[in-house]
């Protein structure tokens, strides 16, 4: 097989492996009442250990546009998950940080992903689950082109 079409078959496969990875994650996730975009923001918001995070700033880490972390925010807010506070320092600056209910409900999607990825992972031995890793490793990791100028 010529290199492109190796590239363009891996391409498809990945694509593949994507989207059954984001339905077995969808699968986990619906008991806990949380949409993907929802958990994603989760994720983002549990990365602030001093200090919560203004919405910009979770938007500019999601690059997602500031209305859509509002939406988001609100829906979690609305479920104790997360509560907007005003920064000590400055009191017309709102933070976003956990509550306890958010911290568990984090601690249920991490159970939730890694049962999502046993799913897909499932049929991989240790040794290739290994290999796999240091493959995805490598491609996340490595730096990413300048976009082409038109």
């Amino acid at each position: 097989m010529p290199a492109s079409d190796a590239s363009g078959h891996l391409a498809e496969q990945l694509l593949r492996l994507t989207r059954r990875l984001h339905r077995a994650q969808k699968r986990h996730l619906e008991p806990l009442g949380i949409t993907p975009a929802q958990a994603r923001l989760l994720r983002a918001l549990a990365q602030y250990d001093t200090r919560p995070p203004r919405m910009a700033d979770l938007a500019a880490q999601l690059e997602v546009v500031p209305r859509a972390v509002t939406t988001l925010v609100d829906a979690l807010e609305a479920s104790n998950v997360v509560r907007r506070v005003p920064d000590p320092t400055n009191r017309r600056v709102i933070r976003i940080e956990l509550t306890d209910t958010g911290r568990a409900t984090l601690r249920a999607l991490r159970r939730a992903r890694r049962s999502a990825a046993e799913d897909i992972l499932e049929p991989l031995t240790e040794q290739e689950r290994t290999q796999l890793g240091a493959l995805l490793d490598t491609l996340a990791n490595c730096p990413r082109p300048a976009p082409e100028d038109d």
